[in-house]
C-alpha cells in the first residue's frame, strides 16, 4: 500500500510538473503572441503617427512658407503705398506751382495789355496832335510868317518872323514835345517868355493848339515893342 501511495504521489507529481510544463508553454505562447502584437500593434502606430507628424511638420513648414510670403508682400505693398503717396504729394505740389506759374503769368499778361492799352492810347493822342499841329502848319507859315520844323527827340519848333518891324526877319523861336505823360511841354523859348509857364498850362487845359501859337505870337510881339 505504500508502495502505491508513493507510485500515486510519484505520479501525481510528474503529471503536475507534465501540466505546469505544458500551461507555462501555452502561457508563454501567449504571452509571446501578445507581445508581438502588441509589438506589431504599437510599431504601426508609431510609424502612422510619424508619418503623420511628419505630414504636420511639412505643413506647418508650408504655412510659414506661406506666411513668409504674404510678410515679404506686405512689405512689398507697404512700400510700394510709400512710394505712391510720395508721387502724390510731388505731383500735388507741381500742380500748385503750375497753378501759381499759371496765375503770375496770366498776371503778368493783364498787366502788359493794361501797358499796351495805354501805350496805345498816348500813341493815338500824340498822333492825333501831331496831325493837328501839321494841318494848320500851313495857315500859320502863310499868314503869320510862322515856320514850323520837326527836330530831335519828336520835338517841334516854331520859328516865328515879321515880328520885329525893324527886322522882320528876326527868328523868334519856341520849341515844345509831348512828354511821357502825353501832355505839351514847351522845352525852349528864344527870346525866353515870363508868361510861357501860364500859356503851357492853358494849352494843356484847353487843347487849343492854334489859340497857343497865336498867344505866343502876341507874348514876342509885345515883347518886340520893349
Amino acid at each position: 500500500a505504500e508502495d502505491e501511495v508513493e507510485l500515486f504521489e510519484r505520479d501525481m507529481k510528474e503529471f503536475w510538473i507534465q501540466f505546469k510544463i505544458s500551461y507555462g508553454t501555452e502561457q508563454n505562447n501567449q504571452t509571446s503572441a501578445l507581445r508581438d502584437l502588441c509589438k506589431e500593434t504599437i510599431e504601426a502606430l508609431s510609424e502612422k503617427w510619424s508619418k503623420k507628424l511628419k505630414e504636420e511638420d511639412l505643413m506647418i513648414d508650408k504655412i510659414q512658407e506661406y506666411n513668409n510670403e504674404i510678410l515679404q508682400q506686405s512689405k512689398y505693398v507697404a512700400e510700394k503705398e510709400e512710394q505712391l503717396t510720395e508721387i502724390k504729394s510731388k505731383l500735388k505740389e507741381e500742380e500748385e506751382e503750375q497753378k501759381n506759374l499759371t496765375d503770375i503769368i496770366q498776371e503778368l499778361k493783364e498787366e502788359l495789355m493794361k501797358k499796351m492799352e495805354i501805350k496805345s492810347s498816348k500813341n493815338k493822342a500824340a498822333k492825333e496832335k501831331v496831325e493837328q499841329v501839321s494841318k494848320i502848319k500851313t495857315l500859320f507859315k502863310e499868314h503869320l510868317g510862322l515856320e514850323m520844323r520837326r527836330i530831335h527827340d519828336e520835338q517841334l519848333q516854331f520859328i516865328f518872323r515879321h515880328i520885329d518891324y525893324k527886322d522882320p526877319d528876326k527868328p523868334y523861336i519856341c520849341t515844345l514835345c509831348i512828354n511821357e505823360q502825353g501832355d505839351y511841354e514847351v522845352t525852349s523859348c528864344t527870346p525866353p517868355l515870363d508868361c510861357i509857364a501860364e500859356l503851357q498850362l492853358k494849352l494843356r487845359e484847353t487843347n487849343n493848339f492854334s489859340a497857343f501859337v497865336a498867344n505866343i505870337r502876341k507874348a514876342f510881339t509885345a515883347l518886340s515893342y520893349k
